[in-house]
């Protein structure tokens, strides 16, 4: 042969033993599902920063989350240095409600560096309305509500195996359970307006059900979505390609078939009747109850803290999703428009339980957006106890924001039934991913408790925060008219936490 057929060949055998070991290996799903194509991923990965100096959009323009963020994630999830060098390259002087923390000048030494140093809750879960199987969560981080149909079953199992890595919750969406959340975490079984996993064939709530799902599955707390920051006041949307027969049999719905949630529940339609709905569920159960939901009309509060108040029924906690938050389908108009967004909402809400003097009562968990450790701990001054995190978390099992959620062509795995495109995605490999991001988020968000001075995030209030816009930086506690106190659990709940910090956190 030639000398050009022989470099044909040469090169024709590399390309070949390049696609067999991009087929068998299982570390990047990208490479799995495009053999040899999915390495210009990698490439152009690697030499962005020196290409976006002469391209338009720069390390923070990109939404829903910017490339420093997704960066941070993917280099966190694999335990790669996640530094940045050479400074911020945010405009501090000209930034637009830019949030700023306030450090210590005695900060506090660290309880040691091991990234999977424990964080637990301040407050234990169902302990203020005595529930048989109140708890305090071990972790102060855990995932946001991912429903298997939104999620491949590869991704549902990475992300419970990797919450069992790192000790925290998994929510199980308001796609009911599945095999693939049995994998060693704690789950939050959220049940929506569809009671999927819980329903009778008429759509209707099943408690014969659920009690059956409880005793088959590390089932530790109930949620109840009222509604959701990416589509509030609409009911969940699957799409017939991604309702399979595996799904529908789970969900007990016809498969092929878009699945619409109802907008409303069917087992209460006024507050009043949710707290019977809740106080049934634990009396039944014994296990916490607490409601999801984004905020729009503020009087559903205002009767929900008075009835709690005055009547001795409540929710054991309550998490605020705001408008930014994500999901796998939903009319543009509704992600756009409807809903406040988290800091606005949570604030709002938190006032009203404030005044009505039973704040400590419920245990608060923010999502929406805010799985970073600045956006959390700022969480944490305004008032939560926990922090819940979905898409970060897809992003640590592989996505690279291609949002075609909706279509069903997930080119990484994660939010598809495609089983090529599924098998990509390896769960032990991205499980540890999953820990790694989780892991990493506490230990920086101890780090910046830390440099504020205090030893768990609960302590951290209001004012260790200001927010610049331009020359100007003001207080958030006169922008959300927090009076003081506010934000905060009480001294005894403060002191409880800081203690169990110091001893080494475990619960």
């Amino acid at each position: 042969m030639s000398t050009g057929a022989w470099v044909l060949v040469v090169i024709a055998g590399v390309l070949l033993l390049v696609t067999i070991y991009d087929l068998v290996q299982t570390k990047h799903a990208i490479l799995r599902n495009f053999p040899i194509l999915g390495h210009f991923r990698y490439i152009f990965e690697a030499v962005g920063p020196e290409l976006r100096q002469y391209i338009v959009t720069n390390n923070d323009e990109e939404r829903p989350f910017s490339r420093d963020q997704r960066r941070w994630v993917y280099a966190s999830s694999k335990g790669q240095n996640n530094y940045f060098g050479f400074g911020t390259d945010n405009d501090l002087e000209q930034a637009s409600n830019y949030l700023i923390i306030k450090h210590s000048a005695f900060p506090k030494g660290p309880h040691g560096d091991d990234p999977m140093h424990p964080l637990p809750c301040a407050k234990v879960l169902g302990g203020a309305r005595g529930r048989k199987h109140a708890f305090r969560p071990g972790s102060v981080i855990n995932t946001s509500a991912m429903s298997f149909g939104s999620l491949s079953k590869a991704a549902v199992e990475a992300i419970n195996r990797g919450c069992a890595k790192a000790g925290a919750l998994q929510n199980t969406g308001e796609g009911g359970i599945a095999p693939y959340h049995d994998h060693g975490a704690g789950l939050i079984f959220q049940l929506g307006t569809g009671y999927f996993g819980a329903r009778t064939k008429d759509g209707r709530f099943d408690l014969a059900m659920l009690k059956d799902r409880v005793a088959r599955y590390p089932v530790k707390a109930l949620e109840i979505k009222l509604s959701q920051g990416a589509k509030p006041g609409k009911g969940g949307i699957l799409p017939a390609a991604k309702c399979t027969p595996e799904i529908a049999a789970i969900r007990g719905v016809e498969p092929g078939r878009a699945v619409v949630s109802p907008a409303a529940h069917s087992a209460f339609g006024s507050v009043d009747e949710l707290l019977d709905f809740v106080e049934h569920l634990a009396a039944e159960t014994g296990l916490p109850v607490g409601i999801k939901s984004a905020i729009g009309q503020e009087a559903m509060w205002h009767e929900l803290a008075h009835l709690m108040a005055t009547t001795g029924r409540g929710v054991d906690y309550i998490q605020v999703d705001g408008g930014e938050g994500g999901t796998g389908a939903a009319p543009l108009v509704f992600s756009d428009h409807v809903a406040l967004p988290f800091k606005v909402g949570f604030t709002r809400v938190r006032a009203i339980f404030e005044r009505a003097g039973i704040a400590d009562q419920v245990v608060w968990v923010g999502s929406g957006r805010i799985g970073f450790p600045a956006d959390a701990l700022f969480a944490f001054g305004l008032g939560c106890d926990m922090i819940a995190a979905a898409r970060e978390v897809m992003l640590a099992v592989g996505c690279i924001q291609a949002q075609r959620c909706h279509t069903g062509h997930c080119p990484t795995g994660v939010a598809t039934h495609n089983r090529w495109l599924v098998r990509g995605l390896d769960p032990t490999s991205k499980a540890d991913r999953v820990a790694g991001y989780l892991a990493t988020f506490r230990h920086e968000l101890l780090a910046l408790t830390h440099a504020c001075g205090h030893d768990h995030p609960c302590e951290v209030g209001i004012d260790a925060f200001e927010i610049v816009e331009g020359f100007v930086a003001r207080s958030p506690r006169d922008l959300f008219g927090y009076e003081p106190g506010w934000g905060s659990p009480s001294e005894a709940i403060r002191a409880e936490a800081a203690a169990l910090m110091r001893a080494g956190g475990h619960v």
